[in-house]
């Protein structure tokens, strides 16, 4: 099972980081990405879209 990996800062400065597992959910935001981001993220690299950082891992 795949698990999407969100790093991404708040507004009080603090890093959080959310573990999407959810096979829809991850589906739903793979659609957000463009071509070139999805093909990096299955291949296991991280993206970066504005301030968060993106990973995909198998």
């Amino acid at each position: 099972m795949s698990v999407l990996i969100r790093k991404y800062k708040l507004p009080t400065g603090m890093m959080r980081e959310e573990r999407i597992d959810e096979p829809e959910r991850i589906a739903r935001y793979m659609r957000m990405f463009e071509k070139d981001d999805v093909k990096k993220l299955e291949a296991g690299q991280k993206v970066f879209i504005e301030k968060d950082e993106w990973q995909l891992l198998p």
